[in-house]
């Protein structure tokens, strides 16, 4: 049994986990989010100075949790891409650091396979297909998902723009704190999902039909918000805007199980753990014949539990280490679960 180290600063989160044989045994995780919050959104210097503090006591924290010492790591797993420059190349480095000292295999990994991988570590090993609905701060994507160690990923959809920020975006029209995700989930509970017909991005016929986009949805609430006049009513724009963005994500995700013949959806990433898209994707997927597999809320958002499930994945399939001298992937479509085996296999990184 090899104990795999994963490691998670791609945003502002600080995620250390350790995984052996599909079980999660330690993690920890540490955020920076109460220092961006004045500014609405992160800042990447102060996400990468927070990781250098933090990544040491996290490390501390996984491995006491875990119950072994930091020489029984067999292999290290961080994420090289994408996210944040400065701060991927913080635990990028760590990672490479750690894997130096010990002697032992660094598996460079890409961040959008943690999502789906960390699905693992609750249901156990994935289906020889599945539908992965990826949606987090930065990116929606839909995927067609074999075994992450092995086969390529099939990119089906993925967004035009800044995808799970709007909620951010939208909370701050709303006067709502950030980060906005849970602020919008929780007011929207109070309010009425249909009181405004907002529109629902890239569902006609002629749009890509696992295409996202939510740039049109965010300034259609703006126009709202600025046409109103007296008390604007916060929980029913709240719960509108949700429904629209739930609408779309589970309506596409179900489209793709139906039209790839596939049985299984899992839906990942931060925006999986608000409540109005788990509770839709629930009724759709069950009146549709699919299996849902959705991650506790807490391994939804970016943790090094994701990472290290990944490397977990990557040893168990003997798949070849990562060199010491690997360079962070910043940008690009989700090739292979390995970074290095993404740039190698492809000749780019697009």
């Amino acid at each position: 049994m090899t104990f795999v180290l994963g490691i998670e600063t791609s945003c502002d989160e600080t995620g250390v986990g350790v995984v052996a044989d599909g079980v999660l045994l330690g993690d920890a995780l540490a955020t920076s989010m109460d220092e961006h919050a004045r500014f609405g959104g992160v800042v990447p210097e102060i996400a990468a100075r927070v990781h250098l503090h933090a990544i040491t006591p996290m490390l501390e924290h996984a491995l006491g949790k875990a119950g072994i010492a930091f020489a029984d790591i067999g292999a290290v797993a961080a994420t090289a891409g994408p996210g944040l420059a400065t701060a991927v190349q913080v635990g990028l480095a760590a990672g490479k650091a750690y894997a130096l000292s010990l002697g032992v295999p660094l598996h460079g990994v890409h961040h959008l396979a943690g999502h789906a991988a960390v699905d693992v570590l609750e249901y156990g090993p994935l289906p020889a297909r599945c539908v992965a609905l990826i949606v987090a701060g930065g990116h929606t994507n839909l995927l067609l998902v074999g075994d992450l160690a092995r086969d390529p990923v099939v990119h089906l959809g993925d967004t035009a723009d800044d995808a799970g920020e709007a909620f951010d975006k939208v909370a701050r029209l709303l006067g709502l704190p950030y980060p906005g995700g849970p602020a919008i989930d929780r007011v929207a509970r109070d309010g009425d999902p249909n009181a405004i017909d907002f529109p629902r991005p890239m569902t006609s016929p002629h749009d890509p039909p696992y295409r996202f986009s939510f740039s049109g949805l965010k300034t259609a609430v703006a126009r709202h918000v600025e046409r109103h006049t007296g008390p604007l009513p916060v929980a029913d724009v709240a719960a509108s805007f949700q429904e629209a963005v739930a609408d779309t994500l589970t309506r596409k995700a179900l489209a793709a199980c139906r039209d790839h013949q596939v049985d299984t959806l899992l839906l990942v990433g931060g925006v999986a753990a608000n409540s109005r898209v788990r509770a839709l994707a629930e009724q759709r997927c069950a009146a549709a014949g699919i299996r849902l597999r959705v991650p506790s809320p807490r391994l939804c958002t970016d943790n090094g539990a994701m990472i290290a499930a990944v490397g977990d994945l990557l040893v168990r399939a003997d798949s070849t280490p990562s060199p010491l001298d690997l360079s962070a992937v910043l940008g690009g479509a989700l090739l292979h679960a390995s970074v290095s085996q993404s740039v190698t296999g492809s000749g780019t990184f697009e």
